[in-house]
């Protein structure tokens, strides 16, 4: 994964270094990650929730229109995820693969014959310097940079990507904190520049299928949503040296709340129109001890006994509840280290259904006269059996998926979403719309990381959420997500 340079570094932890408190770190060996951000702080309770008035010259992007393309060429930095997305592009007829990036130059070369072998083209190639991704930024035949890299350089490389006149498409989590968030925000804003996050599990059947299905009133009034991410990382990504565990266990060691908040948040964050037609207000966040990685260090001594003296302070369950200006509530859950079955919840609950995730089931309201459950035999105290809810599911796919879902099943990535979710943005950049992730989903759902940190310090208390679209989600209409 590539790094910025030496000077860069200097800058982002200058920057980062907000006013308010400041939570003691414990450096991690720099062979195993990006720099330790160790002078990261925070803003104090008050500060972090004000809503910050817009930069003179500049103006909202969540209805952004942009040239319409021919070709969306397109430029990758960091290989390892971002080899996903590759994929993608080059399974796209209206992508071009221009360049690639990445500190790794094998990985790079990789990326580099892949490309040449399935398209007849070989990209530039940058690698193997710290400002490597600089350069290729540069170019002048670059209309979307897609930045797949450790967390903490997210922010650097988009602000750099969109200052270049470039679209940014960001991995999760796109800030690590709400100054970075805000800053996501007005650089946009002033350059008319799309910052997309890349929330693939926007995109999932199910995912799709629920959002189809509030979107045409199958739920009646909307009122509580519930995700999470549960994945047990613990035995084996969180202590891979040649991935991404180094610096994401590195968060374990400062940071105690919701360190991962956006694949759960994502899906339910559309379904309820969060930045279009409403809005975060608070935020609760508690977390439960530490346990998992303490015990499977001390236990197995993973990579020889190198992180005897890593201390870890978060929970090992985080749980946060956010209320919306509507009135709504969310509950959200972060948990990578615990013994249990992935999860991302994924529930809706309104006046006519209810539907959770993992696995799928729905009940609802014998008195519903969606057209959609015409037919079948409605009660409100139990899911729709196996079999019925399978075919319902298959009866009311969303749009996009029935247009290139088993393609890109064929693709990969997660099940095809990866693909499904890179054919929407890069065709939205193609006909010139708005992204169906726009920079204020990017900024809302990232700043909850900082968000469940404070309130944790805080004693569980409520912290007031940002507005990153400064009073637009009150008169903003959903974005379709159809085509």
């Amino acid at each position: 994964m590539n790094l910025p340079e030496k000077n860069n570094r200097r800058d982002f932890l200058k920057l980062s270094a907000l006013a308010g408190l400041g939570l003691g770190l414990q450096a991690i060996p720099s062979a195993e990650a990006g720099p330790d951000p160790k002078n990261l702080k925070f803003l104090d309770a008050h500060d972090i929730g004000i809503t910050r008035p817009r930069p003179a010259g500049n103006k909202p992007v969540w209805d952004l229109q942009t040239k319409p393309l021919n070709k969306v060429r397109c430029a990758f930095i960091g290989l390892n995820r971002g080899s996903t997305h590759l994929t993608s592009a080059v399974n796209l007829d209206f992508a071009e693969v221009i360049a690639v990036c990445d500190l790794v130059e094998s990985r790079a070369k990789n990326a580099v014959n892949f490309v040449k072998k399935h398209t007849g083209k070989e990209p530039a190639m940058y690698a193997g310097t710290e400002d490597a991704w600089e350069k290729m930024i540069a170019r002048d035949d670059i209309d979307v940079v897609y930045i797949a890299t450790p967390w903490e350089w997210h922010v650097p490389m988009a602000v750099k990507t969109m200052e270049s006149g470039k679209h940014a498409f960001v991995e999760v989590s796109a800030a690590v904190s709400v100054e970075e968030a805000w800053r996501l925000v007005d650089t946009s804003e002033k350059t008319q520049r799309h910052c997309a996050i890349l929330e693939n599990c926007c995109y999932g059947d199910e995912e799709l299928f629920v959002l189809n299905m509030a979107r045409s009133g199958l739920f009646g009034d909307l009122k509580h949503a519930e995700c999470a991410y549960i994945h047990d990382l613990g035995g084996g990504v969180l202590w891979d040296r040649n991935g991404e565990g180094g610096w994401r266990r590195n968060y374990h060691t400062f940071m105690d709340g919701n360190l991962y908040p956006t694949h759960g948040l994502g899906p339910v964050g559309q379904y309820l129109g969060v930045g279009r037609g409403d809005a975060f207000k608070f935020i609760v966040s508690v977390s439960s001890p530490e346990f998992n990685l303490t015990q499977f260090r001390d236990k197995k001594q993973p990579n020889g006994g190198l992180h005897r003296d890593e201390k870890y302070v978060c929970g090992d369950m985080n749980t946060s509840i956010i209320k919306t200006q509507l009135g709504r509530t969310i509950m959200i859950q972060h948990d990578v280290v615990s013994p249990r079955p992935y999860s991302r919840i994924n529930a809706l609950c309104g006046t006519k259904a209810t539907f959770f995730g993992y696995p799928s089931r729905l009940a609802v309201a014998s008195e519903n006269e969606h057209p959609a459950v015409k037919g079948l035999k409605l009660s409100s105290h139990s899911w729709l059996e196996k079999e019925k809810i399978e075919e319902f599911m298959k009866n009311n796919q969303h749009p996009l998926v029935k247009k290139v879902g088993e393609s890109a099943k064929k693709v990969g990535g997660h099940g095809g979403m990866d693909h499904v979710m890179n054919y929407r943005m890069l065709d939205c950049i193609r006909q010139g719309i708005t992204p169906d992730m726009t920079v204020y989903d990017a900024a809302n759902w990232s700043a909850i990381l900082e968000l469940s940190v404070r309130s944790v310090k805080e004693g569980s208390m409520p912290i007031v959420c940002p507005d990153f679209t400064r009073g637009g989600w009150n008169s903003l209409k959903p974005l379709d997500i159809v085509s």
